[in-house]
């Protein structure tokens, strides 16, 4: 087992039970007390659990998987995706790295003539029949609850990929710079920003300010940023004094809104009709 597979094992574990002995996670995650007890120092420090004398505690936010997370602040990451894809000219060639939000900017892209190279099974599934657009598919470790490939094979294939943008989402963004969810995911957006002339994160307003569990990189790493309008003006300082270009998109008409509303009721109904 991959140590970043093992830690989240160690978080399901604990988030589920709410509390969990510690060896109680040496039987169910099979490895060493000593092992354990390390990964667990590091899940304390990423703000996820408690350590405890005798095991530890959940304290962080639920783990969602993909499909439970596409649906947060949809609204706000389609205005994003619109207005990233109206930056992209004919013919480029952009990197996708596998998140909600750029899940939205490759259905946005239909249409249009590029070539896309992605490590996202399901930007593939949109992207696939669309006469248009060249694409590649970066091959590795499929992390499972995100269906993204991650770890050696895709950095090594990563290393020979030259794209004129990258669109990337992140899980968090702090002072101390962009975070997501897991050190292989993280690993493998150092490669890509490294193949990349220009770095462009898309993200909704309600990352900033928060972190998880990996660091990407510092602020000053990003070429360009682009968030819904729900961005505080103290954010709008920080991001610009990092020399960040900074685009905040806003509901540019009452179809905007009223768009999100209905995105919002159908969820609902939909929630409704399952319980």
């Amino acid at each position: 087992m991959l140590v970043d597979q093992r830690r989240s094992r160690i978080l399901e574990i604990v988030e589920r039970k709410g509390f969990s002995a510690l060896q109680d996670l040496v039987s169910e995650v099979g490895v060493s007390e000593s092992t354990i007890r390390r990964d667990l120092d590091i899940l304390d420090r990423s703000g996820q659990i408690r350590r405890t004398r005798g095991g530890a505690a959940y304290v962080g936010e639920s783990l969602t998987d993909f499909d439970d997370r596409r649906h947060r602040a949809r609204p706000q990451k389609q205005l994003v995706a619109r207005t990233v894809v109206e930056m992209i000219e004919p013919g480029e060639t952009v990197l996708l790295d596998g998140g909600t939000t750029t899940l939205e900017v490759a259905r946005q892209l239909q249409g249009k003539s590029l070539q896309v190279v992605t490590n996202s099974l399901p930007i593939v599934n949109v992207l696939l029949n669309q006469p248009k657009i060249e694409l590649i598919q970066i091959g590795g470790f499929v992390y499972p609850k995100t269906g993204v490939a991650l770890g050696a094979l895709a950095v090594e294939a990563l290393g020979r990929v030259h794209a004129r943008r990258l669109i990337m989402s992140v899980g968090g963004i702090t002072e101390r710079g962009l975070f997501n969810s897991n050190a292989l995911l993280v690993e493998t957006e150092r490669a890509m920003m490294a193949s990349a002339e220009e770095v462009i994160v898309v993200t909704d307003s309600g990352k900033l300010g928060h972190a998880a569990l990996a660091r990407l990189c510092s602020l000053e790493d990003v070429d360009h940023l682009v968030v819904d309008g729900g961005i505080s003006h103290e954010w709008r300082d920080k991001i610009e004094s990092a020399g960040v270009a900074l685009t905040v998109v806003e509901p540019d008409s009452d179809e905007d809104v009223l768009s999100g509303m209905a995105e919002m009721a159908e969820m609902t109904e939909v929630t409704e009709a399952i319980q």
